[in-house]
């Protein structure tokens, strides 16, 4: 494992571009931030609020899931979010021209209802992409979560799940027809048939979601986000275990790879051949790149 840089505030979202550096949004920062390989950063664009998960999208644009702002504990150089900020102003999805920083408003809300801390999300490759809604937490009470399906071209959003406890990583199979979704206090992983674009089969009751339950790993093992490989391995960063854990489509095997931090709370692939991994470990505020043992899954935009 190689620390390519530190001193990161609450670093999430690493996409891994084509020159070798590593594109990720500074949670507390409020911003989306390049880091070189040789670990200089520089800010690509100011995203007020709450930038959380990102991926990269049509015409080069970096989508954002803005979930509108934590209040932070701060130890020495040490962060962790802490509820739902005092200046909190509702969720949103952003999508970020890296070529001037301009930052646009794609979604704030489906029909009537407000999104309250969108999380992560992922591309379909049929013009479309799943987002999950992880709500915000506040001293007496939090938001229950759901997953959407979106445009890209902010035409159309649905709510498509409900019934989540904190949903935050989502990805799909490799063949497009498994949405997987992670739930972080909870530490579950479930997942959906996919039928078409913006549409799953759902499972009848007692599943509280219509998933159905790939693994629960038990003990005290949050989920954050997660990227899928190539052989289609789930790949999750769980948080509080410092470590990522490698689960099974069938939830079979589970296999932690150590990652020393606290909050691990993001993964993805890239390099040579997609053999690299990235991993933000956000307590400390670093990025960190290790060696997988096979290919990650090849995104819908790179």
């Amino acid at each position: 494992m190689k620390v390519i840089a530190s001193g990161l505030q609450f670093p999430e979202g690493p996409i891994s571009m084509p020159d070798g550096s590593v594109l990720l949004v500074e949670i507390a920062r409020q911003t989306l931030t390049r880091v070189r390989p040789d670990g200089r950063t520089e800010i690509v664009a100011q995203v007020p609020g709450g930038p959380n998960g990102a991926a990269m999208g049509p015409g080069g644009k970096v989508f954002i899931c803005n979930n509108g702002g934590f209040n932070w504990v701060r130890e020495g150089q040490t962060f962790r979010p802490h509820g739902q900020a005092d200046s909190y102003d509702g969720g949103r999805i952003e999508v970020v021209d890296t070529a001037n920083g301009r930052v646009e408003r794609l979604y704030d809300r489906c029909g009537e209802h407000a999104l309250k801390g969108p999380n992560d999300l992922v591309f379909d490759g049929q013009g479309g992409f799943w987002f999950t809604d992880h709500g915000k937490r506040r001293d007496r009470d939090m938001d229950r979560g759901y997953v959407f399906w979106a445009r890209e071209d902010g035409s159309e959003i649905r709510e498509v799940i409900g019934g989540l406890f904190a949903p935050n990583g989502i990805g799909l199979s490799p063949d497009g027809r498994t949405l997987y979704v992670a739930e972080t206090d909870s530490g579950r992983l479930w997942c959906w048939d996919v039928t078409g674009p913006g549409t799953v089969a759902k499972a009848p009751w007692p599943s509280p979601n219509g998933g159905r339950l790939v693994v629960g790993v038990g003990g005290y093992r949050r989920f954050d986000s997660l990227a899928i490989s190539a052989s289609g391995q789930i790949c999750i960063a769980a948080l509080d275990t410092c470590s990522v854990m490698e689960i099974s489509p069938d939830g079979s095997r589970v296999v932690p790879h150590t990652v020393p931090d606290m909050l691990v709370t993001n993964i993805c692939f890239g390099g040579q051949d997609l053999r690299t991994a990235y991993v933000t470990m956000s307590h400390e505020g670093r990025l960190c790149e290790m060696a997988w043992h096979e290919p990650g899954l090849a995104l819908a935009y790179g």
